[in-house]
């Protein structure tokens, strides 16, 4: 099981506690320039996937929570849910490859799609598994 912190600090929860839901897993950074082109993207699509019991989870791992708050009040409103990583336990369980790096979780929790990095001819790849997953 993976433990997602809240962003501001308070409460937690996990992979596990997601089951019965497509989960959209994205290890992401402040730094990371593909990162703040994708996160928007994400975005759109947890909009559209709404009531589809589709969850799209942004995690941060900035170890300084204040450059992860900075980007996410550059929108007004998120339909995505973002955690805090800082400690790096959710990068070093699943080891990214790059980042960002997405993970697509069916309902049984089993890791369907892993795409690393990013470009934006993959949201529509990634938007399409959730949907197919979501049925």
């Amino acid at each position: 099981d993976l433990p997602l912190h809240n962003m501001n600090g308070t409460g937690h929860t996990s992979i596990v506690a997601m089951r019965g839901q497509v989960v959209l897993l994205d290890v992401w950074a402040s730094w990371c320039e593909p990162c703040k082109v994708e996160l928007p993207m994400l975005d759109d699509i947890a909009h559209r996937m709404v009531g589809r019991n589709v969850v799209v989870a942004a995690v941060s791992i900035d170890q300084d929570a204040e450059n992860m708050r900075q980007f996410v009040a550059t929108r007004k409103k998120w339909a995505l849910k973002f955690f805090h990583d800082p400690a790096g336990a959710v990068a070093d369980r699943l080891a990214p490859p790059k980042m960002p790096t997405s993970y697509v979780i069916d309902q049984q929790g089993t890791v369907r799609l892993v795409n690393t990095g990013f470009v934006r001819a993959d949201a529509k790849r990634i938007e399409r598994r959730l949907a197919e997953l979501a049925g």
